[in-house]
């Protein structure tokens, strides 16, 4: 429910279409979700420098450096991570309508809430990446030793430990880490968005 009132929306002078035009290509969200340690942030900045190397301008957002500033008011109750996300989705949105691609390496762990952001733009704007890896594949791993601290009770509401994640029901990309190299992930995401005539 929105708290504010009195206020307009305002139309902007220069299009979506326009800035789209203007760079070259078209603008969508590549929306990766997977567990802590599957390895969004790593596929999801590999796959920006490829971008950028065929000139498509692009911009990663990262689930935690975005709580050292917009959402740092933000805990990881599943209140603080629906809300999170919803904030997320709207920056989002805003890369889109400037005509860029926006990549965002989030757990995201509810599909509602994934879902939420998908409705909030056009069609073909939102593409799912699932980055799959097991549970004890991603704790091995455990580059930020989180898990290892979650075992012992230390973190609390950790997504994979004590705090759930919905698999998604129809992502866009199914991407396993486990099984291919960063290279062939990148690989798989640049020939969906050239079948799809999205870059």
């Amino acid at each position: 429910m929105a708290k504010a009132t009195n206020i307009t929306w305002h139309e902007s002078v220069i299009t979506k279409k326009e800035r789209r035009e203007q760079n070259g290509h078209q603008s969508f969200i590549l929306w990766f979700t997977g567990l802590s340690g599957s390895g969004k942030s790593t596929v999801a900045n590999a796959v920006a420098k490829a971008l950028f190397d065929h000139k498509i301008r692009n911009y990663v957002l990262d689930g935690d450096n975005i709580r050292f500033g917009l959402n740092k008011n933000l805990g990881f109750s599943e209140e603080d991570r629906t809300e999170n996300i919803r904030r997320i989705g709207e920056v989002a949105k805003l890369f889109v309508d400037s005509g860029q691609v926006v990549l965002t390496a989030f757990i995201s762990p509810f599909q509602e809430d994934r879902n939420q952001v998908r409705q909030i733009v056009e069609e073909n704007e939102f593409i799912e990446v699932y980055v799959k890896c097991p549970l004890d594949e991603c704790e091995k791993r455990d580059p930020k030793g989180l898990y290892q601290k979650a075992r012992k009770g230390e973190i609390k509401q950790f997504t994979g430990i004590d705090s759930p994640y919905e698999e998604p029901d129809n992502p866009e990309l199914v991407i396993e880490t486990n099984k291919a190299s960063i290279e062939e992930c990148v690989e798989q995401v640049l020939v969906y968005l050239k079948g799809k005539g999205l870059i």
